[in-house]
């Protein structure tokens, strides 16, 4: 025989010939002949020597363990003094029951999509538990529609979503509601007079209902875009060239007003739209200069002939006053002398008294 010792915190198990006789517990005892014994910290995980149904036939080792079975389609989180210690997966476990350990267990099923099991956020994250969960974001812009299985499941407000992962298909669409533009360059298009213009224009809209947007609609951006594309033919070429350029304040609100119906179909709300550029051939833009040229040399002659006209008629009127009056017609000589005088820098006289006669005459009044 042997003696042996099983210390606190210690379980032994007897087998005697490879077969399980007996548990043993904190004491001390006696083994017979053949016997052997395998010690375990019952701090700590049991791993089974045998198989484990044989073992639980022992009445008194099956009340000193906790088993766990996990089928196929669960996970089970193991806790250890409120701390997660470790996710077990499909298989048999055992832990040894004592009042040191504080085991906790929360069994979860993963066959599922929702996460209806106790579990925090922080353990989701976890990257024990991250493996066995998908994760979606929704920023707070941004509205989502959920489909499982390809069916639509519900609409997704912003936040941060958590499902089990596994093999059920698990889409999120997600659209921006926050004001945006479409650009809409590069629109050959032709006037009812055959005109060929290029036309670059933007618009500005918000998606509003998010399941038109994804659910009824694809690609609603490139839907919106041919829907002014075809506004801005629809106008254009229902006028003539110069009667576009008249009345091109008007082509806004006309696309705008063409354009809404479409749009709350494809659930967008547009709320801006503008022209950049008209662009034209390159034959008509140079009529279009020679015609810009035609009539700024029509307005400039226009204000020359009006000049003149008005030149004229003051001379006249001035001849007018100066035939009645002597006083004046002698002031008018006399500031035309000045202006002479102005322009001469040295006289020389020579001659006889009657060129100062005649000087007098010109710069003295007559009595």
């Amino acid at each position: 025989m042997k003696r042996i010792k099983i210390y606190a915190y210690q379980a032994a198990l007897v087998f005697k010939n490879g077969v399980y006789k007996r548990m043993l517990q904190e004491g001390t005892y006696w083994l017979r002949f053949g016997e052997n014994v395998v010690r375990y910290d019952i701090t700590s995980q049991f791993n089974a020597p045998a198989e484990m149904n044989i073992l639980l036939q022992d009445a008194a080792l099956a009340n000193a363990l906790h088993v766990i079975d996990v089928n196929d389609n669960e996970i089970v989180l193991q806790y250890r003094d409120g701390l997660l210690k470790q996710v077990l997966t499909a298989g048999r476990y055992a832990f040894w029951n004592n009042p040191v350990n504080n085991y906790a267990f929360i069994r979860a099923d993963i066959s599922k999509v929702d996460i209806t099991e106790p579990v925090s956020r922080a353990v989701l994250q976890n990257k024990l538990v991250a493996p066995y969960v998908r994760t979606y974001t929704v920023e707070n812009y941004e509205k989502a529609v959920l489909f499982i299985d390809g069916k639509y499941a519900q609409t997704l407000p912003a936040g941060v979503y958590y499902w089990w992962k596994n093999n059920i298909t698990v889409v999120v669409g997600k659209a921006d509601t926050r004001m945006q533009q479409i650009e809409i360059n590069g629109q050959e298009i032709l006037t009812k007079d055959k005109a060929a213009l290029r036309i670059n224009g933007y618009a500005q809209y918000r998606v509003t209902d998010i399941e038109k947007a994804l659910l009824q609609n694809k690609d609603y951006e490139r839907q919106l875009y041919v829907a002014f594309q075809l506004a801005l033919r629809e106008y254009i070429g229902a006028l003539g060239f110069d009667e576009l350029l008249e009345k091109k304040e008007t082509m806004v609100p006309f696309v705008l007003e063409a354009v809404k119906d479409a749009a709350e179909e494809l659930g967008v709300t547009v709320n801006g739209f503008g022209i950049r550029d008209i662009i034209l051939p390159g034959d008509v833009k140079e009529i279009m200069n020679k015609v810009l040229v035609a009539e700024k040399n029509a307005q400039a002659n226009s204000i020359m002939r009006r000049e003149e006209t008005a030149s004229t008629r003051s001379l006249l009127n001035t001849a007018k006053l100066m035939e009645d009056n002597t006083m004046l017609w002698k002031l008018k000589e006399m500031e035309y002398v000045e202006k002479i005088a102005d322009k001469i820098g040295e006289i020389s006289v020579s001659g006889n008294g009657t060129l100062i006669e005649q000087l007098k005459q010109i710069f003295v009044a007559q009595k």
